[in-house]
């Protein structure tokens, strides 16, 4: 019983594939951060350049 518990606690294949799981995790939260704020800044430059297209002064 006791050399199982030891190959157990030596076994870190498991612990390989959480860490591998939080830096997928990690990369896709910076991923959406970065399409959202690129999003809200081409809305912005879309919405000014509309605004110039439409003026009539």
């Amino acid at each position: 019983m006791s050399a199982i518990f030891a190959r157990f606690m030596k076994d870190e294949s498991g612990a390989t594939a959480i860490e591998y799981g939080l830096i997928a995790a990690l990369i896709s939260v910076a991923l959406i951060t970065g399409a959202g704020a690129l999003g809200n800044a081409l809305d912005n430059q879309f919405n000014a350049l509309s605004g110039k297209l439409n003026y009539t002064g």
